[in-house]
């Protein structure tokens, strides 16, 4: 790695200097560097699907009609029962096998299915293949589904804490139903959910830690990757175990990341406070 370097270089910053300076800006590392991408893409847009489905979660939960608040109950209270790690292999894979079930009937042959039978696929022209941003979008889908419960039952909390008074005072001075429900009910409700919902963002962070298990080459695959140790013929031991090393900076990453997110959801509870008596005791 150090004859990568001009001798100048070399000579100016030490050989110990340029041996990890090249060698933490080798192809595996800024692999690595790079991949924090995935992890990044996989919590805003899986935060962006939990939000919508704790909307709808919370809707259906608070519906008039009694079938529609079954099926949100149903929903809130059986996936935040079920293990994350549980759904987070099961939906990728149900799904994926679903999509070949479908494509099985139309591009196999009546033969070939009756001489596969007990196989999967049941040939290979139904066999479908998944890059790294199919999985990624099942599993921003996958968090969405299970975040979304939780995001549901304080979304659905903090609608009943809005005080009743001021919706009647609407309806009193003439706003129709979906105004009271979007310019009132809705518009104050964020204050009381902005606390819980950021609870739940905390949560779906630490989920993106399992994205290697979709065959997504994400910063916790490339750390036991690298940290493992490392043989090559021309050079022998390169390093021994460092995967304690690689995990904590993983450590750190998601410090940071949970650091800037209390600040930005700090930022989000004095914009969505303004101007309400509410706001000083919903932040304490």
């Amino acid at each position: 790695m150090l004859e990568h370097f001009p001798e100048w270089l070399r000579n100016g910053i030490g050989e110990d200097a340029a041996f990890w300076l090249g060698y933490l800006t080798n192809g595996k590392h800024l692999t690595w560097y790079a991949s924090v991408q995935y992890t990044l893409a996989a919590a805003f847009f899986g935060a962006l699907v939990a939000l919508a489905f704790g909307l709808a979660g919370a809707t259906l939960k608070n519906a008039r009609f009694a079938p529609a608040r079954l099926v949100g109950n149903l929903y809130i209270n059986m996936v935040r029962g079920i293990p994350d790690v549980l759904f987070f292999l099961f939906f990728p894979l149900a799904f994926e096998q679903l999509i070949e079930l479908i494509r099985a009937q139309a591009v196999c042959t009546p033969e070939t299915l009756a001489a596969n039978v007990g196989q999967w696929p049941p040939c290979d022209a139904a066999n479908l293949y998944f890059g790294t941003t199919g999985y990624l979008v099942l599993a921003c889908v996958s968090l969405g589904i299970v975040y979304g419960a939780f995001a549901a039952n304080v979304i659905s909390g903090a609608m009943s804490a809005v005080p009743r008074g001021q919706l009647e005072a609407a309806r009193a001075y003439g706003f129709t139903a979906r105004q009271v429900l979007w310019r009132f009910h809705i518009r104050q409700m964020w204050i009381y959910a902005l606390p819980g919902l950021s609870n739940v963002w905390m949560l779906l962070i630490k989920a993106t830690s399992l994205l290697s298990l979709l065959q997504i080459s994400d910063i916790v695959l490339w750390a036991d990757r690298l940290g493992a140790p490392n043989f090559t013929r021309s050079a022998g031991l390169v390093h021994p175990d460092w995967r304690w090393a690689y995990y904590l900076v993983l450590l750190i990453f998601y410090l940071i990341l949970t650091y800037l997110s209390e600040k930005a959801f700090n930022a989000l509870s004095r914009w969505a406070g303004r101007g309400m008596l509410a706001s000083a005791g919903a932040r304490s």
